[in-house]
């Protein structure tokens, strides 16, 4: 641009406003060779100011200072490298000028020196920028020091309103905060354009961090001469006394604004936005509060950069949480993709949207708002071609994907996360059009001033261009957002490989015990042809008659069948005895004497099914080999609980065959010898002496329980039970549950049945916390929550005097908590019947 091209709104775009060829007048200006010893240019009221009294052209700098006082400003301007850090003297005596300010820096081999007169009184600049600072150095929030900001540079710099500006990707900028007068308007919440901040404005905002207007109606003061001997006009980049382009002081005067302020806010190296400071009558700041503004600049950049990397940490770890909670039910999901479609609601609040969708294998799922219907396959089409296995987002769909365009006011915006390794499946973010949801938000009777520039140059016209700029436009995402997406994106990329992981070890797992199963079975079924031929094979006596012998043969292959169906079916456990009884019930028949005796014990299904296998080889050797092969032999079942709880069972022979020990061991005998210690972690000691095979087994009590304690509640049971009455209406219950699907399912089962006042809990403490404000009437507890259980929640609830049940998705009873054995107990996934009996039970 020439130096006769008028400036307009046209191209301002292209002013040179670092050389206007001017300052402001609230000081003067000298421009120096870069030894600082002659004045090659200065400001036409440099004399005056001075008070000087011939032509400064080309004079000496110790005519003006005097030799002294020139060398101590040549001293410090060597010192001032960096010419955004100017070298900075307060009160200096000058003459007959009186003590000024001087701020000087070196630049293009210029030493340029700016003067203004000392205020009379100045508070230190150390002095203000130490108590701003003590204020926000406590503040931990981004939005807390965004709101205090303008508060404390209100109060220490007393304009009439002051702004944090910031500014988005495209250059448009936001009110983000705002400290002012009461009878102002307020601009809080207000977009403007990016060409109320052109590019060349933004440079020098980044080499001047504080940049004072003292009077918006100020008369330019010319530099003498405008142009160097070789044609160049004075580069006053970083000159604080360099007058402001005239379209920004109309843009000012048009909003009444008679004096300005900005400190801007930069963050690694970009500029993140301004605290913009506007006065309604002109305002001059010294030195020394300007300085505190540059201070001020440097502490709010730096807090708000460490803000912005512990938000982004904390917004990544409650990402990571959210999807722990979610990945915690993996275990209740078929798949990957069910997973995320019965959890949509929950994803969708880890990027804020307006919407969330998930497409699989062509099927769509969403929630929220989202493209209409018949625009889907077109959508779908689009991702696959640019997402390549990556994190896509636009803010502006209907610039990439053209037929976008006729449903951009309810979705304007995406951001899609690929699911799976194949361009087919996506987890999409949606985001409706900016404009609609943005008005302007100032006193809408409010008028402004229009300059011979027009009314362009106003807030308000300036809000309705930028609207103009974003149509067909969201909301732009974050890199924070962005790093959230990837976060889920590996995330699922993580499950699906572990899902991968899960089911190749299921598989080898399957295989290793189909083999066991079928090695067991091989084994099983000798056996019992084996017993049933001796069954078969036993003569019967003379006083029996043939139907008497069928009948008593018929028995024991039935009492075989029971015995391997309790093998088969021992999933909720049952009583020792039982098992006892069933196994040798084909034998009881004969002469043979068998005796029983011990007290009432509950194996669980682990045990039951041990032992079950373990009895039924003992049995069958004793038939084959044993006491029980010969009519005069006998057998002694004895059990007894010990100190420690276990169960320890006696199995004595006596009147069998001489007994020798075996000289090979097969399957059957390592199966007597190894599943008790290794399964149940218990004893089997098994001897031989002649007189009949002694065998001794300990069961460890996590394994044992009185058979007439309660203990855990099964659902056929509690099915066949008496009837209770229903559960009374109004009932408030507490559930304790730290999973959060299952927690929402055991909601919606007992509001479906109608109890509607639940109180939700996910850890002990929470609970706790829950108890002391409002004591439910009954409470369901899930025995373990994380690395802890529910065990200070069920000793609270006994000292109420409130009545409990648990939950447990063990089938055994070794999950129970000490000293609750006696607490009915309901499985999971839950069943209504089941947890409607036990509630009824310890109600009434």
């Amino acid at each position: 641009m020439s130096e006769f091209e008028t400036v307009d709104l046209t191209n301002c775009d292209r002013e040179p406003i670092h050389i206007p060829g001017s300052i402001q007048p609230h000081g003067c200006l000298l421009a120096c060779d870069a030894s600082l010893n002659t004045i090659v240019r200065h400001s036409a009221n440099a004399p005056a100011m001075l008070r000087y009294g011939g032509d400064l052209a080309r004079r000496p700098l110790d005519d003006v200072f005097g030799r002294e006082t020139s060398d101590f400003l040549r001293s410090a301007i060597a010192g001032a490298t960096d010419p955004a850090r100017p070298a900075l003297l307060t009160s200096l005596a000058a003459g007959p000028a009186g003590p000024v300010d001087i701020a000087l820096h070196s630049f293009k081999s210029v030493g340029i020196i700016e003067i203004e007169p000392a205020p009379v009184q100045s508070r230190p600049p150390l002095e203000i920028a130490r108590s701003l600072i003590a204020r926000l150095r406590a503040v931990n929030d981004l939005d807390q020091l965004l709101a205090l900001v303008p508060r404390l540079v209100r109060g220490a710099f007393g304009y009439d309103r002051v702004m944090v500006y910031r500014l988005g990707h495209d250059g448009a900028g936001q009110v983000v905060s705002e400290a002012k007068r009461t009878d102002l308007e307020s601009f809080r919440g207000q977009w403007f354009p990016a060409s109320d901040i052109p590019r060349q404005a933004r440079l020098l905002y980044l080499r001047n961090t504080v940049r004072v207007i003292v009077d918006i109606d100020f008369e330019r003061v010319p530099i003498i001469p405008q142009l160097d001997a070789s044609g160049e006009p004075l580069d006053l980049s970083f000159a604080h006394l360099r007058a402001v382009s005239p379209i920004h002081c109309e843009y000012l005067r048009n909003m009444g604004v008679s004096a300005s302020m900005s400190i801007s806010i930069i963050v690694d190296g970009e500029l993140w936005g301004l605290i913009a400071c506007h006065h309604y009558s002109p305002r001059r700041l010294s030195m020394a509060q300007r300085v505190a503004g540059e201070i001020l600049s440097d502490f709010v950049s730096l807090h708000l950069k460490s803000l912005q990397q512990r938000q982004s940490l904390g917004v990544a770890l409650e990402a990571r949480r959210t999807l722990a909670n979610l990945l915690s039910a993996r275990s209740q999901q078929t798949s990957v993709p069910e997973l995320l479609r019965d959890n949509l609601s929950a994803l969708a609040a880890l990027v804020p949207c307006d919407g969330i969708g998930l497409v699989v294998d062509g099927e769509w799922h969403a929630a929220g708002i989202t493209p209409p219907t018949d625009a889907l396959p077109s959508l779908h089409r689009f991702l696959t071609g640019v997402a390549d296995g990556r994190v896509f987002a636009t803010h502006c769909l209907a610039e990439r994907l053209p037929v976008a365009e006729a449903y951009a006011e309810q979705v304007s915006g995406l951001m899609a996360v690929p699911i799976s390794q194949l361009p087919r499946d996506y987890l999409v973010f949606f985001r409706r059009e900016i404009v609609q949801t943005i008005n302007w938000g100032g006193n809408p009777e409010k008028t402004y001033e229009s300059g011979p520039l027009g009314d362009r140059l106003t807030p308000r016209k300036s809000f309705e261009i930028w609207k103009q700029t974003v149509r067909l436009q969201s909301a732009p995402w974050t890199e924070l957002e962005r790093e959230s997406a990837e976060a889920l994106r590996s995330a699922m990329v993580e499950v699906a490989l572990r899902h991968t992981e899960i089911l190749a070890g299921e598989r080898a797992k399957a295989d290793t015990r189909q083999r066991m199963l079928n090695e067991e079975l091989n084994h099983r079924v000798k056996n019992i042809l084996a017993v049933i031929k001796s069954v078969v094979g036993h003569p019967a006596t003379g006083r029996q008659t043939l139907e008497d012998y069928v009948g008593t043969l018929k028995g024991r292959i039935q009492a075989l069948s029971i015995a391997h169906d309790q093998i088969v079916r021992g999933d909720g456990g049952g009583l020792l005895r039982g098992l006892i009884e069933a196994e040798l019930l084909p034998y009881q028949g004969g002469k043979a004497r068998i005796s029983l005796e011990g007290p009432p014990a509950w194996l669980d299904s682990r045990a039951l099914s041990v032992m079950a296998l373990v009895l039924h080889e003992m049995a069958t050797n004793a038939t084959k080999y044993g006491a029980l092969s010969v009519a005069e032999g006998a057998l002694a079942v004895t059990w007894s609980l010990t100190e420690e709880g276990n169960c320890a069972i006696l199995w004595e022979e006596s009147g069998g065959p001489a007994v020798r020990e075996p000289a090979r061991r097969g399957f059957g005998s390592a199966l007597i010898n190894r599943s008790i210690p290794f399964d149940l972690g218990g004893r089997s000691d098994i001897a031989y002496p002649v007189a009949g095979v002694l065998a001794r087994f300990e069961i460890p009590a996590r394994h044992i329980a009185n058979a007439e304690a309660p203990g855990v509640v099964a659902a056929s049971s509690l099915a066949a039970g008496t009837h209770r009455p229903v559960l009374a209406a109004g009932l408030t219950i507490l559930l304790v549950e730290d999973q959060m699907l299952i927690a929402m399912d055991a909601e919606a089962m007992l509001i479906d049945n109608g109890i509607t006042d639940i109180i939700t809990a996910a850890s002990v403490a929470d609970a706790l916390r829950r108890i002391e404000t409002t004591l439910p009437d009954v409470a369901m507890l899930d025995i373990n929550l994380g690395d802890d259980t529910s065990a200070e929640v069920a000793k609270e609830l006994t000292r109420r005097g409130i009545p409990f049940i648990f939950a447990t998705g063990y089938n055994d009873r070794s999950a129970l908590l000490p000293g609750f054995e006696a607490i009915p107990t309901v499985r999971k996934p839950y069943d209504w019947q089941e947890v409607r009996t036990a509630l009824e039970e310890v109600l009434a």
